[in-house]
């Protein structure tokens, strides 16, 4: 225990932390005081393609007892589940299911042997959900997006702090093993002070948000009531709205780095989009210019691009791009006053130790000769072969670990409520920019001056 603490304050001296104050959820909470700490019993709700990736995880996990399931989808979303269950589980527990209508995830929460729930729902939901959850006296680990107003995020926070349940923010590029490796990086001063950064969510979805009703991706030209999956919900947002949907991927890993909501802040953003053009295109040069669907006016621009200002000085820059052909990239650079990382080349530039004007390669986690080698994260490290295998590279593995351990040590959250209402904040906010030319909006507190005090606490060593 001792090295363990020792270790952590090597990384707390090398990270930019600012005062000494903790706001209410820095604190362990109260909700734990009767948690089995060797196993923490959880629920799910929502059990679709992405649901079931975080199911999968904890089934496999011996610190947690699935308790429950809840999802109204009962022809693909449930079976899928349940076949899990079967595989992992077989006989020896029963899984209670809910599916009596989008409602019924009420009734999971009413059961007294469940401490917490992952929710992992169409974005409408994840406010509701969560505010029910932690009503209720259940600690929820919340998916990315969901906003439609500030309104909501407020909700989130104010709910939390009036219950003292804590929220997890479920965003897993964060613990992308290159990310964490260019945290370290940051961590130990390799680039100077940062004075911007950049990410984005550029990523073709066409196949995701058009099917043909019977397969999840792709297949034909379908949404809404005939879509499965997500494009029975998400590709309604393209529709009905403009400026940056996903804005958590590009975002919180660069937060992060600069401690935003503990020593930093986001102060505003301007946002601005392109013209709409690439569903349309896909629907008619996958269907005809006379199917149903070439009449729809998708109002989301094909590419929105968002500037934030932060209260410590730095610039940070958000690209979503999903309607267009072209390779996954969540564009992201790290650049200081000695130099930069990015992501699309996987190149470093250190002044005084790479060639003059010339790239370096940054390498693999691997070879310890390279800077990804070097500067590995130690929960990497550590982790390697537990996370082999899990959703997007391994890095899924790390966000359940994140939420698991720290109930278990009643420990703060790594990306706690605070985080998740900055980060679902930026969705309508950045759609009122876009509508009014790109006119400057204002990010609000939400730890309402606590910034300031808070210490930072994401992966601060090799524990979780």
């Amino acid at each position: 225990m001792k090295k363990q603490h020792l270790h952590r304050r090597t990384f707390l001296k090398n990270t930019m932390a600012a005062g000494v104050g903790l706001t209410l959820l820095d604190t362990p909470s109260r909700l734990f005081a009767n948690v089995k700490k060797e196993k923490v019993r959880m629920g799910l709700i929502g059990v679709g393609a992405r649901g079931q990736g975080h199911l999968e995880l904890c089934l496999n996990r011996a610190d947690v007892e699935v308790v429950a399931i809840a999802d109204p989808d009962t022809n693909w979303a449930i079976p899928g589940a349940r076949k899990l269950i079967d595989k992992i589980y077989g006989s020896k527990k029963k899984v209670a299911e809910y599916t009596n209508g989008p409602e019924d995830f009420r009734n999971l929460l009413k059961r007294d042997d469940i401490d917490a729930v992952i929710i992992a729902t169409p974005w409408e939901w994840h406010t509701p959900q969560a505010v029910a959850a932690m009503k209720a006296g259940k600690t929820p680990a919340v998916e990315v997006c969901g906003a439609t107003d500030v309104a909501e995020c407020w909700q989130l926070v104010n709910v939390s702090e009036e219950t003292g349940v804590p929220v997890f923010a479920m965003e897993n590029v964060s613990y992308r093993r290159d990310i964490m490796a260019v945290l370290n990086m940051v961590r130990q001063g390799l680039f100077g002070e940062l004075i911007h950064l950049q990410g984005g969510y550029q990523h073709d979805l066409r196949k995701v948000k058009f099917n043909d009703g019977k397969q999840i991706y792709g297949g034909g030209v379908e949404f809404g009531e005939k879509g499965l999956s997500e494009a029975h919900w998400r590709t309604n947002h393209s529709v009905h709205r403009n400026g940056d949907l996903y804005p958590t991927h590009g975002l919180w890993p660069v937060a992060n780095m600069i401690n935003v909501n503990r020593g930093n802040r986001l102060v505003s953003l301007t946002s601005v989009a392109t013209k709409s053009r690439g569903l349309h295109k896909y629907v008619v040069d996958n269907s005809s210019e006379s199917h149903p669907n070439a009449k729809v006016q998708f109002n989301l621009g094909d590419i929105v691009t968002t500037l934030i200002r932060t209260s410590n000085g730095e610039t940070i820059m958000l690209s979503h791009d999903t309607n267009s052909p072209r390779p996954y990239s969540l564009n992201f650079r790290v650049q200081g006053t000695n130099g930069l990382w990015m992501d699309d080349k996987a190149s470093v530039y250190v002044e005084g130790k790479s060639p003059y004007d010339e790239w370096e390669k940054a390498g693999e986690a691997g070879d310890a000769g390279s800077y990804m080698g070097k500067y590995d994260h130690p929960l990497w490290k550590r982790y390697t072969k537990s996370s082999a295998g899990a959703g997007h590279g391994g890095m899924d593995w790390y966000v359940i670990n994140s939420f698991v351990e720290s109930i278990k040590r009643e420990a703060p959250y790594a990306q706690d409520v605070y985080d998740l209402a900055t980060m679902y904040a930026i969705t309508p906010l950045s759609e009122a920019s876009v509508a009014e030319g790109g006119s400057v909006q204002y990010i609000p507190d939400f730890t309402r001056g606590n910034w300031m005090n808070r210490k930072p606490v994401f992966a601060l060593d090799d524990q979780y």
